[in-house]
């Protein structure tokens, strides 16, 4: 079984790692270890140790607080992967969206954000 705080942690590294365009082995290569530990900590499967979280941080251009964020203070210690949410945070295709979103000339991402709403509303 996987800690929660682990499985929040290895989310949002992934999430991050996504958003900003780096591969896992960009992240393994700037952080000393090999890809294969990258996926091991982006499961839950491996406990992220506090020296390896902070050169991540660093890497990924956020503070370490950033992979605790969302986390609740009664999140059970144990959980299955099973009963684990769809995160959207962590699909690969949401965090490419919205990369390429921030990438935008502020007056198009406004002109898109526009049209998304309306599509919402109409959906």
């Amino acid at each position: 079984m996987k800690h929660a705080v682990d499985t929040h942690v290895g989310k949002r590294i992934r999430y991050r790692r996504l958003v900003n365009g780096t591969t896992q082995q960009q992240l393994a290569e700037f952080v000393g270890i090999k890809f294969q530990q990258i996926q091991k900590y982006e499961s839950g499967m491996n406990r992220v140790s506090a020296s390896r979280l902070w050169d991540i941080a660093n890497s990924l251009s956020v503070p370490v607080s950033f992979f605790f964020e969302g986390l609740e203070p009664d999140t059970p210690s144990q959980v299955n992967a099973d009963d684990l949410p769809c995160d959207t945070l962590t699909d690969k295709e949401a965090a490419n969206l919205l990369r390429f979103y921030y990438a935008l000339p502020d007056q198009q991402r406004r002109r898109l954000f526009d049209l998304v709403r309306v599509l919402g509303k109409a959906a």
